[in-house]
């Protein structure tokens, strides 16, 4: 059983960055794929970013493409989302998800564990 804790949310001025901590306990996850997604009030929760276990290639939704970035230090069992050059319609809970597979997944129902969420405000 894998529990996921993110931290780093917060309030923001458009064009700010904030820094996104995923810290999992329980299990490894190392051999996991990782990802973000955010949900904003009366919308579905989307793909926001996903990395596999590797490290390797990362993915990402093409309204964050070029500003965000997911990393993981695996030693650590931490994973991290940088969000540069914020925007109002960033805002939302963020929260932070492990899948046991292999192949990197954009859909939040490929994703076994969930974090509680933290919450994202970027005023304009």
């Amino acid at each position: 059983q894998v529990q996921l804790v993110e931290s780093g949310g917060g309030l923001v001025q458009a064009g700010g960055s904030l820094r996104l901590s995923c810290a999992a306990s329980g299990h490894t996850i190392r051999r996991y794929t990782m990802g973000w997604f955010c949900q904003a009030p009366g919308k579905e929760r989307e793909f926001v970013a996903a990395i596999p276990w590797s490290g390797g290639s990362t993915y990402y939704a093409d309204s964050v493409q070029g500003r965000f970035t997911i990393s993981r230090v695996n030693a650590k069992n931490t994973v991290y989302l940088q969000m540069n050059s914020l925007k109002p319609e960033d805002t939302a809970v963020y929260y932070c998800a492990a899948d046991p597979g292999s192949v990197v997944a954009d859909k939040a129902y490929e994703y076994d564990y969930w974090g509680q969420g933290t919450q994202v405000t970027v005023s304009s």
